[in-house]
């Protein structure tokens, strides 16, 4: 490949993939962040904060197996090994066809999801550039089932802990008292989730693999200090004036904030680590493809590729995400800070023990997911069921729109460059 070809093709990719990453901010990263803005748990100082750095180290930690995943185990690269041009134009194509269809939704304020965008684009250049055999059918049935599980998976852990802190807490004769007695259940809780997701998934990030004993004292202890924080947080909410039955309930969702803090961290971080390596694993095979002549090495430049694209994806949430943060936020459900929390913790143990398989799975549906489940916990009459409606209808359409526009991009593509 000559060197100016190559250059040019190197900047598309960089271009490309900022334009993927920012839709996937404006998109995916707005709908993580829509229950704990949309419940106004935390300040937006404080979301963005929480957005930065839990996204860029989700994204370095945790996220190489997702992205080996999407680079290598949708399609046989090898089917193009005499001519690799032709998967650099398709991979360009993908993440064109990804970043415009996520773009669209987003002004529409249609949450849809990176992940399907990016496998059903994959699928489509396969199938439809490569030929059938090219496709890894078994890869790509499992991710489908995923989509179907993760957000069945996330409700269920939801509706079971929001009935647990209504009939532990919220019904009980006297809720304030029962909040000091079990929110330090739910603190240690949320420390240790958020142990597994970062400490422990660190540790392996460096080859170090303890084993199980090790992980449950290294959960213990991060859960036991994550309670202590919440505790001293918690203190500080005042206590003066909780004379009726409104302002009691005001003081228990004000204590649900802080540990809402703590799940929005586990579900960022869970983010970086899913759906923003599933974004980059195409930038990685070109760069690895222009530098290797093949799609199957590609050093160490994926944690660049990694860190500059989290940085990119809070970009986006910043300047395009408000539309979607409305629609989760408070579309589905009306949401507080002890809901929001169900919620949120539900899709980010679903994201993490999916992300630790190597299977891609969306956390946009992991978290409405999540969302039903605490509706559903309260009544089908406290969820719209008309934005229930377009949002299925939002994911079931981006599969083949992403297919046929990745299509469409890589005969212009192809045109271009040759």
């Amino acid at each position: 490949m000559a060197i100016e070809h190559a250059i040019i093709l190197l900047i598309s990719a960089c271009v490309f993939g900022l334009f993927m990453t920012w839709s996937v901010g404006a998109n995916d990263l707005a709908n993580i962040m829509s229950t704990t803005m949309g419940s106004k748990a935390i300040t937006v100082k404080q979301a963005i904060i929480v957005a930065v750095i839990f996204e860029i180290a989700g994204a370095v930690i945790g996220g190489g197996s997702v992205a080996q995943t999407v680079q290598h185990g949708i399609i046989n690269a090898n089917a193009v090994n005499a001519s690799p041009q032709i998967l650099i134009y398709g991979m360009l194509a993908v993440l064109l066809a990804s970043a415009t269809w996520m773009t669209l939704a987003s002004y529409l304020g249609m949450p849809v999801s990176i992940t399907n965008a990016i496998i059903g684009s994959m699928v489509g250049f396969g199938l439809l550039v490569l030929g059938v055999h090219a496709v890894h059918w078994q890869t790509v049935g499992y991710i489908a089932t995923s989509w179907v599980v993760s957000p069945v998976f996330a409700g269920l852990i939801a509706y079971m802990l929001f009935l647990s802190i209504q009939r532990l807490i919220l019904v009980a004769p006297d809720p304030v008292k029962q909040a000091k007695r079990y929110v330090p259940i739910y603190l240690f809780l949320v420390g240790s989730v958020l142990s597994e997701i970062t400490i422990i998934k660190g540790i392996e990030h460096f080859g170090i693999y303890p084993r199980l004993f090790r992980n449950i004292m290294i959960s213990l202890a991060c859960g036991f200090i994550i309670l202590v924080l919440g505790m001293i947080l918690i203190k500080r909410i005042p206590t003066h004036d909780l004379k009726d039955h409104r302002s009691k309930f005001a003081y228990i969702e004000k204590m649900f904030g802080v540990l809402m803090l703590f799940t929005a961290c586990a579900m960022v971080y869970s983010h970086g680590s899913n759906d923003v390596a599933v974004s980059m694993g195409p930038i990685g095979a070109i760069i690895s493809i222009i530098y290797s002549g093949h799609a199957m090495h590609n050093g160490g430049v994926i944690l660049l590729i990694l860190s500059v694209g989290a940085a990119a994806v809070v970009v986006g949430f910043l300047t395009y995400g408000r539309k979607i943060i409305k629609t989760v936020g408070s579309g589905i459900t009306a949401l507080t800070p002890s809901r929001a929390y169900c919620a949120t913790l539900a899709a980010a143990i679903t994201v993490v023990i999916s992300t630790s398989t190597g299977i891609p799975v969306s956390a946009t549906q992991t978290l409405v997911g999540g969302i039903l489940g605490v509706g559903l916990a309260r009544g089908i009459g406290a969820i719209d069921l008309r934005v229930v409606r377009n949002i299925l209808a939002s994911w079931i359409l981006t599969i083949p729109i992403a297919a046929g526009l990745t299509v469409l991009f890589f005969d212009l593509i192809k045109i271009i460059f040759a």
